[in-house]
């Protein structure tokens, strides 16, 4: 169930809120075991069978960490015992329905056997709920958390706003909110916040990302080599699009929780003003790198082993931050370009090293929209056409108007972004949005500024209908692919 549908914004999302304050008049585990199975009919929605891996994860999860806790005096069955066998549980879930064809395809390809692909439909969500209950196991490990009873864990995985594509949240963020009973009782401030962050979220999705996608999937499914020009506006288009895609999604998950008086981790921070690729993982999809680090970066060493074994935990970590993204080689050298970027940055600092802000800035910008290829593109060698079509290898065709005034060179005239879209469309909704990506201020700003007057209000509702307006078909988020 999409957050840009119909079904969701006027028929699930309204019965889902009445269910939970009314239910909460009389109990509040009542209530809260509405907001449970709710979560679980929305994850449902798209593949029935599935639910039955959400629930075994869970109870799977639960009752791992619950044996942790008794643990502490077992003379066999000791906490790293149990926290093995979880990490072994998850990983092998997330491996059999994300990795395996990817395995079994490399095999292959290496040694000429021809075993039979799995071909298994990837579960919604399975990257983001592994990761979540992963951190619950460790920290259960170290100490640092208890039992908060069934019904709380089963809210923490399953809560429906960020099931599905983060953020990924951390246990002492959540269960004290589902824990405090002031959680069901509504409150008109976080539910116009919450309006205001959603009707936000759907037009960056709807009007913005969703227009770029037409140009960005155009030239990425070009069956013939792209030009100069038509290249770079593919490539700039999906840095766009997924922008706006995932910040849209970003902001509609914080805006549904807070209907629930529920208030998720910020998980987006206009990463494009960043001038430097770590400050851009500090920006972008905060709660991924936040795990990175805290359970994978950190216990592999960190930076407290040398600078050698520091190189070598960056490149592991973004190699394995590629991989969760997805299962191709096209994430792999996504992820090692990133971790590359972040050492040379890593070591340029340790030598006190800084380029001026600007060209900081204009670097990160453009490694970051070359990396995007790679990360969008099907295959390596969808990649590899691009970038050469990118470098002019492709050929440069100029724009018929400029004729007149480059008679003296030998080129090659004709439309300027062939094949992609309008060439003025594209240049100016680029350059407005492009802009504002950069430059204007980020939903979680606006809402430091919302008020529920008349201004914000007529805004807001013109927001909302214009986009509702415009859901005329069916457009994942390109972050539920992962």
């Amino acid at each position: 169930m999409l957050f840009n549908s119909y079904i969701y914004i006027l028929l699930f999302l309204p019965i889902a809120l009445l269910g939970y304050y009314w239910l909460a008049k009389f109990s509040d585990s009542v209530s809260k075991t509405w907001l449970v199975l709710a979560s679980l009919f929305f994850y449902a929605y798209w593949v029935p069978t599935y639910l039955f891996l959400i629930i075994g994860s869970m109870l799977g999860n639960y009752t791992l960490a619950t044996n942790m806790l008794k643990a502490r005096s077992h003379p066999t069955l000791t906490p790293k015992t149990i926290l093995i066998l979880g990490i072994i549980f998850n990983f092998g879930l997330l491996g059999y329905y994300k990795y395996a064809d990817f395995f079994i395809a490399n095999i292959n390809l290496i040694s000429g056997f021809r075993l039979p692909l799995l071909r298994l439909l990837l579960p919604l969500a399975i990257s983001f709920f592994t990761f979540q209950q992963i951190a619950y196991l460790m920290d259960v490990y170290q100490g640092k958390t208890q039992s908060y009873g069934l019904l709380n864990y089963a809210l923490f995985v399953t809560f429906f706003p960020q099931l599905i594509a983060g953020p990924i949240v951390h246990h002492r963020e959540m269960m004290p909110q589902f824990s405090n009973t002031k959680s069901r009782t509504f409150n008109p401030q976080n539910f116009s916040n919450g309006i205001f962050l959603f009707s936000l979220g759907l037009f960056k999705k709807v009007i913005i990302a969703d227009t770029f996608a037409i140009w960005a999937n155009a030239g990425f499914e070009q069956t013939t080599p792209l030009t100069f020009f038509p290249a770079w506006a593919t490539s700039l288009s999906y840095t766009f699009q997924i922008y706006f895609d995932f910040s849209g999604y970003t902001d509609m998950a914080l805006g549904s929780a807070k209907l629930f008086n529920i208030h998720l981790p910020p998980n987006f921070n206009t990463p494009y003003c960043a001038d430097n690729i770590q400050e851009f993982w500090r920006r972008w999809h905060m709660t991924l790198s936040r795990w990175l680090r805290d359970y994978l970066y950190i216990p592999l060493g960190g930076n407290r082993k040398g600078s050698g074994r520091t190189y070598i935990n960056l490149m592991t970590t973004f190699l394995l931050g590629g991989l969760w993204h997805g299962a191709g080689w096209t994430f792999v050298i996504w992820g090692l370009l990133h971790g590359a970027g972040t050492s040379i940055h890593k070591y340029w600092s340790s030598r006190h090293f800084r380029l001026p802000t600007f060209i900081g800035w204009v670097g990160t910008f453009f490694f970051i929209n070359l990396t995007w290829v790679f990360f969008r593109a099907t295959s390596l060698e969808q990649a590899t056409n691009i970038l050469r079509s990118m470098a002019g290898f492709q050929g440069i065709v100029f724009p018929k108007q400029l004729r007149p005034f480059l008679t003296q060179f030998d080129l090659t005239y004709g439309k300027l972004f062939a094949g992609i879209g309008n060439a003025y469309e594209i240049l100016l909704v680029t350059i407005i949005f492009g802009a504002f990506s950069i430059c204007g201020k980020n939903s979680l700003e606006l809402l430091d500024q919302y008020a529920p007057n008349k201004k914000w209000t007529l805004a807001t509702t013109c927001i909302l209908l214009y986009a509702l307006n415009n859901l005329d078909k069916v457009s994942e988020f390109l972050y539920f692919n992962f």
